[in-house]
């Protein structure tokens, strides 16, 4: 599916130079940004989501009767 991307400028230069220092397209690297963007998001609630079960165990317990 297409998509139209519009950066500040200078979100646009420093893309524009990491894809050249890649040698690699404006487009492969900002789909990977975006792919490592939203695999750390997932992680980040999974671990938060664990985080909150055990130190409110207790609690959650109670709640749950």
């Amino acid at each position: 599916m297409a998509m139209t991307l519009r950066l500040p400028e200078d979100d646009d230069r420093m893309l524009t130079e990491r894809a050249a220092a890649e040698r690699r397209s404006k487009q492969e690297i900002a789909v990977e940004a975006i792919h490592r963007h939203l695999a750390g998001r997932d992680e980040f609630v999974d671990v938060s989501i664990d985080e909150i079960m055990a130190e409110d165990a207790e609690l959650l317990d109670r709640l749950s009767k």
